[in-house]
């Protein structure tokens, strides 16, 4: 595609901002996004993904909007057609010592350091850029606008929700692999009876008021 036609796609697609930075000379681009902000319980995990040119997968988008078993679907194929996939993971301790939105950053600053190839462009999900010194776009509601930030919302997503399963195992009276650490009125109940466990955000409403509970 020319430069011509590039700056003339039409913004609702899901390659427009994939496309408008190969026009501006960026060759290698990863979508960043992550999955945990909001649970009362586990890591914030982030995912970034750099597709190839000619990439496809009808109906990949937010993995909020999907199901788990599409999203299950989806995650093999993003793994095996990808040019590189990184992962990074801040803990519920990290979250406590920093700050959700600063754990996020983290996590994505370790996702894109996995990564086998180094980009030279990331787009991001959301209004915060992440403290690197890449180029970056910031974009809001990038899972539902950009494929490679939609194919970085389902790694994150499945990855995390396999952590929460893990965990499910270790401490199965919060319930973990029904909730996955959201704030559910099961997983509230569970807080207030066992009190917050090792895997509870200590700072977080909903946690840090049973505090005085001893850890499971």
């Amino acid at each position: 595609m020319s430069n011509l036609e590039l700056f003339s796609a039409d913004e609702s697609s899901t390659l427009y901002f994939e496309l408008l930075a190969k026009s501006r000379g960026f060759n290698s681009i990863a979508g960043i996004d992550e999955a945990g902000r909001g649970p009362l319980a586990g890591p914030v995990v982030a995912a970034a993904v750099i597709l190839p040119q000619n990439f496809t997968l009808p109906g990949l988008t937010d993995s909020k909007k999907l199901s788990e078993k599409k999203r299950d679907q989806f995650y093999p194929q993003i793994r095996q057609q990808a040019t590189a996939v990184g992962i990074g993971v801040a803990s519920a301790v990290e979250i406590d010592q920093i700050n959700i939105l600063q754990a996020t950053l983290l996590a994505m600053q370790r996702a894109v350091a996995r990564l086998e190839l180094s980009p030279d462009h990331l787009l991001i999900d959301g209004i915060t850029p992440i403290p690197l010194k890449i180029s970056q776009q910031t974009i809001k509601k990038g899972d539902s606008r950009s494929l490679s930030i939609a194919a970085a919302s389902v790694v994150a997503k499945v990855i995390r929700d396999r952590i929460m399963y893990t965990f499910a195992e270790q401490l199965p009276q919060f319930g973990f692999a029904k909730h996955k650490g959201y704030g559910t009125k099961l997983h509230r109940q569970a807080i207030a009876e066992y009190g917050p466990s090792w895997q509870h955000r200590k700072t977080f409403a909903g946690v840090k008021e049973h505090l005085e509970k001893v850890d499971d």
